[in-house]
Protein backbone atom coordinates (compact mmCIF):
# COMPACT_ATOMS: atom_id res chain seq x y z
CA UNK A 1 0.00 0.00 0.00
CA UNK A 2 1.40 3.44 -0.80
CA UNK A 3 2.09 5.64 1.70
CA UNK A 4 0.32 8.91 2.29
CA UNK A 5 1.45 11.63 0.59
CA UNK A 6 2.73 14.62 3.70
CA UNK A 7 0.98 17.59 4.31
CA UNK A 8 2.37 20.64 2.41
CA UNK A 9 3.39 23.64 4.31
CA UNK A 10 4.51 26.61 1.97
CA UNK A 11 6.04 29.53 3.72
CA UNK A 12 6.42 32.61 1.62
CA UNK A 13 8.73 35.29 2.90
CA UNK A 14 12.44 34.11 4.08
CA UNK A 15 12.61 37.04 6.79
CA UNK A 16 12.39 36.44 10.31
CA UNK A 17 8.82 35.17 10.42
CA UNK A 18 8.93 32.94 7.54
CA UNK A 19 12.58 31.45 8.73
CA UNK A 20 11.35 31.00 12.67
CA UNK A 21 7.90 29.26 10.91
CA UNK A 22 10.20 27.02 9.02
CA UNK A 23 12.26 25.95 11.94
CA UNK A 24 9.54 25.51 14.08
CA UNK A 25 8.67 22.86 11.66
CA UNK A 26 11.98 21.11 11.74
CA UNK A 27 10.65 17.66 13.22
CA UNK A 28 7.30 17.77 12.07
CA UNK A 29 5.52 15.28 9.71
CA UNK A 30 5.26 17.72 6.92
CA UNK A 31 7.07 18.94 3.53
CA UNK A 32 7.85 22.22 4.24
CA UNK A 33 8.81 24.90 0.78
CA UNK A 34 10.07 28.43 1.63
CA UNK A 35 9.42 30.87 -1.15
CA UNK A 36 10.98 34.09 -1.85
CA UNK A 37 11.60 35.73 -4.79
CA UNK A 38 15.44 36.77 -3.55
CA UNK A 39 17.61 33.89 -2.82
CA UNK A 40 19.00 35.48 0.94
CA UNK A 41 17.75 36.81 4.14
CA UNK A 42 18.49 39.95 5.22
CA UNK A 43 19.03 41.32 8.74
CA UNK A 44 17.09 44.34 8.57
CA UNK A 45 17.87 45.67 11.71
CA UNK A 46 21.62 46.35 10.22
CA UNK A 47 20.67 47.79 6.58
CA UNK A 48 21.20 51.31 7.96
CA UNK A 49 25.15 50.24 8.36
CA UNK A 50 24.91 48.98 4.64
CA UNK A 51 23.53 52.23 3.67
CA UNK A 52 26.49 53.98 5.74
CA UNK A 53 29.27 52.11 5.11
CA UNK A 54 30.07 50.09 7.98
CA UNK A 55 29.13 47.00 7.25
CA UNK A 56 28.88 45.03 3.49
CA UNK A 57 25.80 43.11 2.37
CA UNK A 58 26.85 40.02 2.82
CA UNK A 59 27.80 40.64 6.46
CA UNK A 60 23.97 41.04 7.33
CA UNK A 61 22.71 38.32 4.99
CA UNK A 62 22.75 34.54 4.18
CA UNK A 63 21.37 32.29 1.27
CA UNK A 64 18.21 31.13 2.29
CA UNK A 65 19.23 27.52 1.19
CA UNK A 66 22.44 27.50 3.50
CA UNK A 67 20.63 28.58 6.51
CA UNK A 68 17.65 25.54 5.91
CA UNK A 69 20.50 23.19 4.95
CA UNK A 70 19.91 20.56 7.96
CA UNK A 71 16.36 20.99 7.67
CA UNK A 72 15.85 17.70 6.11
CA UNK A 73 11.85 18.35 5.48
CA UNK A 74 12.49 22.15 3.83
CA UNK A 75 12.83 22.84 0.07
CA UNK A 76 13.70 26.54 -1.05
CA UNK A 77 12.36 27.93 -4.29
CA UNK A 78 13.33 31.03 -5.81
CA UNK A 79 9.44 32.11 -6.95
CA UNK A 80 7.66 35.64 -6.64
CA UNK A 81 4.29 34.71 -5.58
CA UNK A 82 1.34 36.79 -7.33
CA UNK A 83 -1.72 35.81 -5.31
CA UNK A 84 -3.34 33.37 -2.96
CA UNK A 85 -6.50 31.08 -4.65
CA UNK A 86 -7.86 30.57 -0.85
CA UNK A 87 -11.21 28.77 -2.04
CA UNK A 88 -9.06 25.72 -3.72
CA UNK A 89 -6.25 26.15 -1.60
CA UNK A 90 -3.39 27.47 -4.54
CA UNK A 91 -0.54 29.77 -4.13
CA UNK A 92 -0.18 31.24 -7.40
CA UNK A 93 2.93 32.21 -9.10
CA UNK A 94 3.64 34.17 -11.90
CA UNK A 95 3.89 30.79 -14.36
CA UNK A 96 1.23 28.66 -12.75
CA UNK A 97 0.31 27.22 -9.12
CA UNK A 98 0.94 25.08 -6.73
CA UNK A 99 -1.80 23.63 -4.19
CA UNK A 100 -1.06 23.61 0.02
CA UNK A 101 -2.60 22.27 2.91
CA UNK A 102 -1.27 25.08 5.01
CA UNK A 103 0.21 28.59 3.90
CA UNK A 104 2.04 31.10 6.01
CA UNK A 105 2.25 34.27 4.56
CA UNK A 106 5.56 36.23 5.50
CA UNK A 107 6.05 38.45 3.03
CA UNK A 108 6.90 41.69 5.33
CA UNK A 109 6.30 45.42 4.05
CA UNK A 110 7.66 48.18 1.68
CA UNK A 111 7.81 52.09 2.14
CA UNK A 112 4.44 53.85 2.51
CA UNK A 113 4.03 57.27 1.08
CA UNK A 114 0.68 58.52 2.10
CA UNK A 115 -0.76 59.01 -1.29
CA UNK A 116 2.42 60.49 -2.67
CA UNK A 117 4.07 57.69 -4.64
CA UNK A 118 5.95 60.52 -6.71
CA UNK A 119 8.43 60.53 -4.10
CA UNK A 120 9.69 57.34 -4.21
CA UNK A 121 12.06 57.92 -6.50
CA UNK A 122 13.87 60.74 -4.90
CA UNK A 123 13.52 59.67 -1.48
CA UNK A 124 14.50 55.87 -1.24
CA UNK A 125 13.65 53.90 1.74
CA UNK A 126 15.12 50.98 3.50
CA UNK A 127 13.60 47.66 3.38
CA UNK A 128 15.76 45.97 1.14
CA UNK A 129 19.74 45.27 0.42
CA UNK A 130 19.16 46.98 -2.92
CA UNK A 131 17.76 49.89 -1.23
CA UNK A 132 20.58 49.76 1.31
CA UNK A 133 23.18 50.46 -1.65
CA UNK A 134 21.09 52.93 -3.23
CA UNK A 135 21.36 55.00 -0.26
CA UNK A 136 25.03 54.21 0.54
CA UNK A 137 25.67 55.12 -3.32
CA UNK A 138 23.78 58.51 -2.97
CA UNK A 139 25.36 59.80 0.48
CA UNK A 140 28.98 59.10 -1.44
CA UNK A 141 28.37 60.77 -4.56
CA UNK A 142 26.89 63.82 -2.74
CA UNK A 143 30.77 64.34 -1.06
CA UNK A 144 31.94 63.46 -4.43
CA UNK A 145 29.48 66.34 -5.97
CA UNK A 146 30.40 68.47 -3.43
CA UNK A 147 34.16 68.62 -4.03
CA UNK A 148 33.78 69.34 -7.67
CA UNK A 149 31.32 71.68 -7.06
CA UNK A 150 31.74 75.84 -8.20
CA UNK A 151 28.30 76.93 -6.74
CA UNK A 152 28.27 77.74 -3.35
CA UNK A 153 24.59 77.74 -3.08
CA UNK A 154 24.84 74.28 -4.68
CA UNK A 155 27.45 72.63 -2.76
CA UNK A 156 25.74 73.40 1.16
CA UNK A 157 22.59 71.73 -0.76
CA UNK A 158 24.32 68.82 -1.83
CA UNK A 159 26.14 68.21 1.76
CA UNK A 160 22.88 69.01 3.24
CA UNK A 161 20.64 65.11 3.84
CA UNK A 162 17.14 65.37 4.61
CA UNK A 163 15.35 62.26 6.70
CA UNK A 164 12.03 62.10 6.95
CA UNK A 165 10.79 60.18 10.08
CA UNK A 166 12.15 60.21 13.67
CA UNK A 167 11.84 56.30 14.07
CA UNK A 168 14.76 53.88 14.92
CA UNK A 169 15.44 53.89 11.36
CA UNK A 170 15.51 57.65 11.00
CA UNK A 171 17.45 58.64 14.11
CA UNK A 172 20.13 55.42 13.41
CA UNK A 173 20.55 57.23 9.85
CA UNK A 174 20.90 60.63 10.83
CA UNK A 175 23.58 59.46 13.62
CA UNK A 176 25.63 57.42 11.14
CA UNK A 177 25.62 59.91 8.28
CA UNK A 178 27.11 63.09 10.85
CA UNK A 179 29.74 60.66 11.72
CA UNK A 180 30.69 59.88 8.35
CA UNK A 181 30.77 63.73 7.55
CA UNK A 182 32.64 64.41 11.03
CA UNK A 183 34.79 61.66 11.75
CA UNK A 184 35.84 59.19 8.69
CA UNK A 185 36.35 60.93 5.76
CA UNK A 186 36.86 65.18 6.28
CA UNK A 187 40.78 64.25 5.15
CA UNK A 188 39.60 62.14 2.29
CA UNK A 189 38.55 66.04 0.35
CA UNK A 190 40.64 68.32 -0.46
CA UNK A 191 38.44 71.03 -0.98
CA UNK A 192 35.80 70.53 0.86
CA UNK A 193 35.03 70.27 4.46
CA UNK A 194 32.49 67.66 5.29
CA UNK A 195 32.18 68.07 8.74
CA UNK A 196 30.08 71.35 7.24
CA UNK A 197 27.40 68.55 6.21
CA UNK A 198 24.08 69.40 7.22
CA UNK A 199 21.79 66.49 8.07
CA UNK A 200 18.13 67.50 9.00
CA UNK A 201 15.55 65.18 10.82
CA UNK A 202 12.22 65.73 10.34
CA UNK A 203 9.45 64.44 12.52
CA UNK A 204 5.87 64.97 12.41
CA UNK A 205 5.01 64.21 15.74
CA UNK A 206 5.78 65.55 18.85
CA UNK A 207 8.95 63.90 19.61
CA UNK A 208 11.65 61.19 17.65
CA UNK A 209 11.21 57.64 19.14
CA UNK A 210 7.50 57.86 19.95
CA UNK A 211 7.33 53.92 20.29
CA UNK A 212 10.02 54.93 23.44
CA UNK A 213 9.33 56.26 26.94
CA UNK A 214 9.16 60.36 26.80
CA UNK A 215 12.68 60.09 28.71
CA UNK A 216 14.78 58.45 26.56
CA UNK A 217 12.94 60.30 23.11
CA UNK A 218 14.45 63.51 25.06
CA UNK A 219 18.07 61.64 25.83
CA UNK A 220 17.95 60.46 22.35
CA UNK A 221 17.13 63.68 20.83
CA UNK A 222 19.79 65.70 23.02
CA UNK A 223 22.58 62.89 21.45
CA UNK A 224 21.71 64.12 18.09
CA UNK A 225 21.95 67.45 18.58
CA UNK A 226 24.93 67.17 20.44
CA UNK A 227 26.52 65.31 17.24
CA UNK A 228 24.90 68.60 14.84
CA UNK A 229 22.08 66.91 13.61
CA UNK A 230 19.37 68.85 13.41
CA UNK A 231 15.29 67.88 14.89
CA UNK A 232 12.37 69.44 13.29
CA UNK A 233 8.98 68.30 15.50
CA UNK A 234 6.04 68.71 14.59
CA UNK A 235 7.05 69.11 10.88
CA UNK A 236 4.99 67.56 8.18
CA UNK A 237 6.49 67.51 4.91
CA UNK A 238 3.78 68.49 1.92
CA UNK A 239 6.39 68.19 -0.76
CA UNK A 240 9.99 67.06 -2.18
CA UNK A 241 11.38 67.69 -5.39
CA UNK A 242 14.65 66.88 -6.45
CA UNK A 243 15.71 70.52 -5.13
CA UNK A 244 14.67 70.07 -1.53
CA UNK A 245 11.84 69.73 0.99
CA UNK A 246 8.73 71.79 1.69
CA UNK A 247 7.18 72.02 5.12
CA UNK A 248 3.87 74.02 4.32
CA UNK A 249 5.40 77.50 2.65
CA UNK A 250 8.73 76.68 4.23
CA UNK A 251 11.49 75.01 1.57
CA UNK A 252 14.65 73.98 2.59
CA UNK A 253 17.21 73.18 -0.06
CA UNK A 254 17.97 69.97 0.41
CA UNK A 255 19.91 67.10 -2.62
CA UNK A 256 19.48 64.08 -0.76
CA UNK A 257 16.23 62.55 0.82
CA UNK A 258 15.65 59.68 2.54
CA UNK A 259 12.08 58.16 3.66
CA UNK A 260 11.46 56.44 7.32
CA UNK A 261 7.93 57.26 7.77
CA UNK A 262 6.01 54.77 7.25
CA UNK A 263 5.73 51.59 5.59
CA UNK A 264 2.84 49.47 3.91
CA UNK A 265 2.07 45.76 4.06
CA UNK A 266 3.00 43.48 0.76
CA UNK A 267 0.11 43.48 -1.76
CA UNK A 268 -0.01 39.80 -1.49
CA UNK A 269 -2.58 39.98 1.55
CA UNK A 270 -5.19 41.58 -0.92
CA UNK A 271 -5.44 38.51 -2.89
CA UNK A 272 -6.60 36.62 0.03
CA UNK A 273 -10.17 38.66 0.35
CA UNK A 274 -10.47 39.47 4.09
CA UNK A 275 -10.57 42.68 6.02
CA UNK A 276 -7.05 44.76 5.57
CA UNK A 277 -6.01 47.74 7.85
CA UNK A 278 -4.97 51.16 7.08
CA UNK A 279 -1.25 49.99 6.15
CA UNK A 280 -2.75 46.82 4.07
CA UNK A 281 -2.18 44.61 6.97
CA UNK A 282 -4.29 41.56 6.97
CA UNK A 283 -6.59 41.54 9.73
CA UNK A 284 -5.55 37.90 11.31
CA UNK A 285 -7.44 35.95 14.13
CA UNK A 286 -6.24 34.89 17.69
CA UNK A 287 -4.12 31.95 16.75
CA UNK A 288 -3.11 34.79 13.37
CA UNK A 289 -5.39 33.01 10.89
CA UNK A 290 -7.65 34.27 8.70
CA UNK A 291 -11.39 34.44 8.89
CA UNK A 292 -13.04 31.19 7.86
CA UNK A 293 -9.30 29.41 6.57
CA UNK A 294 -7.27 28.02 9.68
CA UNK A 295 -4.58 26.47 7.44
CA UNK A 296 -3.64 30.01 6.07
CA UNK A 297 -1.45 31.95 8.72
CA UNK A 298 -0.22 35.59 7.96
CA UNK A 299 2.43 37.01 10.20
CA UNK A 300 5.64 39.34 10.59
CA UNK A 301 4.44 42.86 9.11
CA UNK A 302 1.99 41.59 7.08
CA UNK A 303 -0.28 40.33 10.01
CA UNK A 304 -2.42 43.32 12.00
CA UNK A 305 -2.79 41.12 15.38
CA UNK A 306 -3.14 41.70 18.70
CA UNK A 307 -1.46 40.10 21.47
CA UNK A 308 -4.12 37.51 23.70
CA UNK A 309 -2.98 38.98 27.21
CA UNK A 310 -2.68 43.05 26.42
CA UNK A 311 -5.26 43.30 23.42
CA UNK A 312 -2.06 45.45 22.01
CA UNK A 313 -1.02 45.38 18.71
CA UNK A 314 2.10 43.59 17.87
CA UNK A 315 4.79 45.62 16.82
CA UNK A 316 6.28 45.39 13.48
CA UNK A 317 10.04 44.71 14.69
CA UNK A 318 12.45 41.74 14.02
CA UNK A 319 11.08 40.05 17.57
CA UNK A 320 7.57 40.17 16.50
CA UNK A 321 8.02 38.30 13.27
CA UNK A 322 10.13 35.66 15.21
CA UNK A 323 7.47 34.82 17.80
CA UNK A 324 4.80 35.30 15.20
CA UNK A 325 6.54 32.74 13.00
CA UNK A 326 7.15 30.09 15.86
CA UNK A 327 3.71 30.36 16.89
CA UNK A 328 2.36 29.13 13.72
CA UNK A 329 4.96 26.75 12.93
CA UNK A 330 3.89 25.16 16.43
CA UNK A 331 0.00 25.55 15.45
CA UNK A 332 0.68 23.16 12.26
CA UNK A 333 3.04 20.85 13.91
CA UNK A 334 0.05 20.55 16.86
CA UNK A 335 -2.78 20.28 13.81
CA UNK A 336 -0.91 17.88 11.69
CA UNK A 337 0.00 15.73 15.03
CA UNK A 338 -3.80 15.41 16.09
CA UNK A 339 -3.21 17.64 19.14
CA UNK A 340 -5.39 20.60 18.20
CA UNK A 341 -8.22 21.38 15.75
CA UNK A 342 -8.56 25.25 14.84
CA UNK A 343 -10.92 25.83 17.98
CA UNK A 344 -8.36 24.85 20.45
CA UNK A 345 -5.91 26.76 19.16
CA UNK A 346 -4.09 29.19 22.53
CA UNK A 347 -4.03 32.61 21.22
CA UNK A 348 -0.76 34.48 20.40
CA UNK A 349 0.81 36.58 23.19
CA UNK A 350 3.56 38.32 22.61
CA UNK A 351 6.23 39.05 24.87
CA UNK A 352 7.75 42.30 24.57
CA UNK A 353 11.57 42.16 25.11
CA UNK A 354 12.52 45.76 24.87
CA UNK A 355 13.47 48.00 22.03
CA UNK A 356 16.63 49.62 21.07
CA UNK A 357 17.90 52.63 18.88
CA UNK A 358 21.59 53.46 18.24
CA UNK A 359 22.36 57.07 17.89
CA UNK A 360 25.86 57.59 17.07
CA UNK A 361 29.23 55.20 18.59
CA UNK A 362 29.06 54.52 22.17
CA UNK A 363 25.02 56.04 22.32
CA UNK A 364 21.85 54.57 22.02
CA UNK A 365 18.82 54.12 24.25
CA UNK A 366 17.36 50.77 25.29
CA UNK A 367 13.82 49.94 26.95
CA UNK A 368 13.74 46.65 28.43
CA UNK A 369 10.47 45.97 31.13
CA UNK A 370 10.85 48.93 33.41
CA UNK A 371 14.42 49.84 32.77
CA UNK A 372 15.08 52.47 30.80
CA UNK A 373 19.05 52.90 29.77
CA UNK A 374 20.77 55.16 27.76
CA UNK A 375 24.49 56.20 26.19
CA UNK A 376 27.44 53.87 26.78
CA UNK A 377 25.87 51.19 28.52
CA UNK A 378 22.82 51.05 26.15
CA UNK A 379 25.59 50.95 22.64
CA UNK A 380 26.65 47.57 24.08
CA UNK A 381 23.47 46.02 24.63
CA UNK A 382 22.12 47.06 21.91
CA UNK A 383 25.31 45.74 20.04
CA UNK A 384 25.50 42.29 21.78
CA UNK A 385 21.89 41.37 21.02
CA UNK A 386 22.46 41.97 17.09
CA UNK A 387 25.59 40.11 17.09
CA UNK A 388 23.64 36.72 19.22
CA UNK A 389 20.66 37.12 16.45
CA UNK A 390 22.67 37.62 13.29
CA UNK A 391 22.14 33.80 11.18
CA UNK A 392 25.61 32.45 11.07
CA UNK A 393 29.35 32.07 12.85
CA UNK A 394 30.69 34.02 9.72
CA UNK A 395 28.42 37.01 10.14
CA UNK A 396 28.43 37.20 13.75
CA UNK A 397 32.68 37.42 13.31
CA UNK A 398 32.91 39.35 10.40
CA UNK A 399 30.72 41.88 11.99
CA UNK A 400 31.82 42.21 15.75
CA UNK A 401 35.55 42.75 13.70
CA UNK A 402 33.93 45.16 11.43
CA UNK A 403 32.64 47.13 14.67
CA UNK A 404 36.24 46.94 16.80
CA UNK A 405 38.27 47.89 13.30
CA UNK A 406 35.46 50.90 13.37
CA UNK A 407 35.28 51.83 16.51
CA UNK A 408 39.30 51.96 16.94
CA UNK A 409 40.14 54.12 13.76
CA UNK A 410 36.52 55.56 12.69
CA UNK A 411 37.09 54.09 9.76
CA UNK A 412 33.95 52.81 7.11
CA UNK A 413 35.67 50.28 4.94
CA UNK A 414 32.64 49.34 2.48
CA UNK A 415 32.54 53.19 1.05
CA UNK A 416 32.14 52.11 -2.52
CA UNK A 417 30.08 53.22 -5.08
CA UNK A 418 27.96 50.79 -6.72
CA UNK A 419 25.66 51.52 -10.31
CA UNK A 420 25.33 55.01 -11.83
CA UNK A 421 28.43 56.82 -10.43
CA UNK A 422 27.51 60.27 -12.51
CA UNK A 423 28.05 63.65 -10.37
CA UNK A 424 25.39 65.93 -10.27
CA UNK A 425 27.15 69.26 -11.17
CA UNK A 426 25.49 72.50 -11.26
CA UNK A 427 28.30 74.43 -11.86
CA UNK A 428 32.06 73.45 -12.37
CA UNK A 429 34.93 74.41 -10.02
CA UNK A 430 37.04 77.00 -12.36
CA UNK A 431 40.23 75.03 -13.90
CA UNK A 432 38.89 70.85 -13.63
CA UNK A 433 39.02 68.69 -15.88
CA UNK A 434 35.00 68.24 -15.92
CA UNK A 435 34.02 70.24 -19.11
CA UNK A 436 30.67 69.82 -19.22
CA UNK A 437 28.97 69.64 -16.24
CA UNK A 438 25.31 69.28 -18.20
CA UNK A 439 27.29 65.63 -18.94
CA UNK A 440 27.36 64.54 -15.33
CA UNK A 441 23.84 65.45 -14.05
CA UNK A 442 21.94 62.96 -12.23
CA UNK A 443 19.52 62.42 -10.57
Amino acid sequence: MASQPLPRVFIVGGGFAGLAAARALKNAPVDVTIVDRRNHHVFQPLLYQVATASLSPADISAPIRSVVRGQRNCDVVLAEVTGVDVARRRLLVANGYVGYDYLVLAAGATHAYFGHDAWAPIAPGLKSLEDATELRRRILLAFETAEYEGSDEARRAVLTFGIVGAGPTGVELAGAIKEIAGQTIPEDYRHIDTRTTRVVLFEGGARILPAFPPGLSRKAQRHLEQMGVEVRLNSTVTDITVEGIYLGDEFIPVRNVFWAAGVKASALGASLGVPLDRAGRVIVGPDLSIPGRPEVFVTGDMAAATSADTGAPVPGVAQGGLQMGRYTGEQIVQATGGRSSPSTRKPFVYNDKGSMAVIGKAKAVAHIGRLEIGGFPAWLLWGGIHIAFLIGFRNRLQVLLSWFWNWMLNARDARLITGDARLDIKVVRPDEFIADPGDHRHR
